[in-house]
């Protein structure tokens, strides 16, 4: 039948109704409708352990019941990079049927299988069950330890789940296992022999039903508490760090301006003669207006941070506002892992634009390598630590290993997509740069700079510039390496914005008021300088993340540590690429702010 325009056929408008009802069920998580006794599909997805979130194996790992075939769910790219590898269950369950201890299966273990369930239970594993794409948690087994003379230790297996399942209507809301009122079976400890074991796995299904509508079902996960919850909200601290942050920012705008403005008064007393022509005996920033705008070395390296931050700095926006539009849903399995590698891509072209136009501003000439260096200025730390961190997983077999066709589609996407975008925003960059618009001319012989004082030095600047910004977000960090390094759902987008609007504010006002100091001081070396002083905001958010790995967390082990630190250096060179680039650009407009103010006839 061919569909075309005006006047539609009824089997047209209903494959247009289709395609929208498909499209709808994409972006608002559509309710799947079941009728009485059809069968709820169950998928097994992963277990690990407790404590280390990123360390996770396919559940069929463990010798556990299986189906002859294995039939896995086709997954989206951020479930796959989630570490999900979901598989279909030998468990039936008829929706709005309850049934009654089921067997799934009967199983004789042999010692080397009782030995590996064995350590899975001492290790705390828990497995993660998907029933219409809400996550069902429980642990593998159970261990209960007593007395210190004679000690006793025993490992028990749960061979019988209990499913709660509440629905409303025809959709599912909500779904739990419990394994209250069971009896565990032993399967180790003291004074148990080793040796085969035969189990029997069953279980059982119960429905209640529920006033929550499907479309407010991620509530009722939200208030679930199999994993333990520390997110809550701490309006006092937000507020203090608020106020804190209010506060350092008008007694930095305050003290600056009136600094400037006495200082537009004693320059300006003369109005006679141009920028060149100003009193070379004055002292300050004044008598530097002819070194200020010398161009810096390493141009590329600075125009390619400067691109990257810029980068990443329309990354994190996009993210925050895709968030406060309600478009990463808790059922939505890795949407946020989605977006940001699609939005990476996407967003080169900014990296590629903001490089190579400065780059050409301050006469740049070798505009191909500016281009290179600026995409591979995070690519390549992110492809070599994520090789370490992959190889690392796929050697203790975690699910967390991505497959070759994964990598494929990532590599693709980035020669395909991010790379050639940087090439062209580079391009038209370069062909839509003007001139550097400097207020004074820069003479050919570079002024000595003099001594400076201790307070003045880099490591000093950068101490300061990068724990104000810090103190901003100290608070608000807590919550997202929970959410990024646990298992918690963040929510609090509104208030990410807003700390987010503080650390770019604070970020900026710093940079300022550290260059003043600088030229104060008749020392013209500010360009690097403005990007070292906030960037090192990333060295205290690294430091912060070492603190949470020993005292706010219980990871362990190789694999788990290996992906922390390797993942939370590349956080940290984000929040430094970023905050460089916001401050390099305030630190500029600034300087040809006040140069501009000088009277100049």
């Amino acid at each position: 039948m061919h569909c075309g325009t005006g006047h539609l056929p009824g089997g047209c408008q209903r494959t247009m109704a289709l395609r929208c009802v498909l499209v709808l069920s994409l972006f608002s998580g559509w309710a799947v409708g079941y009728k009485q006794g059809d069968n709820v599909t169950l998928y097994v997805n992963k277990v690990g352990p407790y404590h280390n979130p990123q360390e996770t194996y396919h559940y069929y790992t463990l010798p556990v019941c299986r189906p002859e075939k294995v039939h896995h769910k086709s997954l989206s790219l951020g479930e796959v990079l989630d570490g999900d590898r979901m598989a279909e269950s030998l468990y039936h369950i008829p929706f709005k049927e309850n049934v009654e201890k089921k067997t799934l299966c009967h199983l004789t273990l042999s010692e080397k299988q009782v030995d590996e369930l064995r350590e899975a239970i001492e290790e705390l594993y828990y497995f993660e069950f998907v029933l219409d794409d809400i996550p069902i948690w429980g642990f593998v087994g159970y261990i209960e330890e007593s007395g210190f003379l004679p000690h006793s230790h025993k490992v028990a297996l749960w061979t019988h789940l209990d499913f709660n399942i509440e629905y409303n209507g025809n959709s599912v809301i909500f779904a739990n296992v419990s394994v209250k009122d069971v009896k565990p079976w032993v399967v180790g400890g003291v004074g148990v022999g080793g040796g085969s074991l035969t189990v029997t796995h069953t279980y059982s299904v119960r429905w209640f039903e529920s006033a929550l509508t499907h479309a407010r079902r991620a509530e009722r996960l939200r208030d679930y508490s199999f994993f333990p919850k520390t997110l809550e909200i701490h309006w006092l601290s937000i507020i203090n760090s608020l106020v804190l942050v209010v506060l350092l920012l008008g007694f930095v705008i305050i003290i600056l301006m009136r600094v400037l403005k006495n200082d537009f008064a004693r320059y300006n007393v003369e109005e006679e003669g141009g920028c060149d022509d100003l009193d070379q005996g004055d002292n300050g920033w004044k008598i530097i207006h002819t070194d200020v705008f010398r161009f810096p070395p390493f141009k590329s390296l600075l125009c390619a941070v400067l691109g990257v931050g810029a980068q990443f700095l329309t990354l994190a926006t996009g993210i925050i506002v895709m968030a406060l539009l309600g478009m990463f849903n808790v059922h939505r399995h890795g949407a946020i892992n989605s977006a940001a590698i699609v939005l990476y891509a996407l967003t080169s072209c900014v990296s590629g634009y903001v490089s190579c136009s400065f780059y050409t501003q301050i006469n740049g000439q070798r505009w191909v390598w500016n281009i290179i260096l600026t995409s591979s200025l995070f690519s390549a730390p992110l492809f070599l630590t994520w090789s370490v961190v992959n190889s690392i997983h796929w050697w203790s077999g975690s699910t967390q290993a991505l497959p070759a066709t994964t990598v494929l589609l990532l590599l693709g996407a980035w020669v395909l997509v991010g790379f050639p975008l940087t090439v062209i925003g580079g391009i038209v960059g370069k062909n839509r740069a003007g001139n550097f618009q400097a207020p004074c001319r820069t003479r050919n012989i570079a002024r000595q700079i003099p001594a400076q004082p201790w307070y003045k030095h880099t490591v000093v600047h950068m101490a300061i510039g990068g724990f104000l910004p810090f103190s901003a977000i100290s608070v608000e960090l807590y919550y997202i390496f929970a959410t990024v390094w646990g298992r918690e759902q963040y929510t609090l987008y509104g208030i990410l914005l807003c700390v987010f609007a503080i650390l770019l504010s604070v970020g900026a006002c710093i940079s300022v008021a550290l260059t003043y100091f600088l030229l104060s001081g008749e020392d013209y070396r500010w360009w690097w300088r403005s990007v070292l002083s906030t960037g090192s905001t990333g060295l205290f958010i690294f430091v912060y993340s070492v603190f949470y790995y020993r005292n706010r967390s219980s990871m362990s082990g190789l694999v788990q540590s290996t992906e922390f630190f390797g993942y939370s250096l590349l956080t940290a060179l984000v929040f430094s690429l970023m905050l460089g680039s916001v401050s390099f650009w305030a630190s500029l407009a600034f300087i040809r702010y006040i140069y501009r103010s000088l009277k100049m006839d």
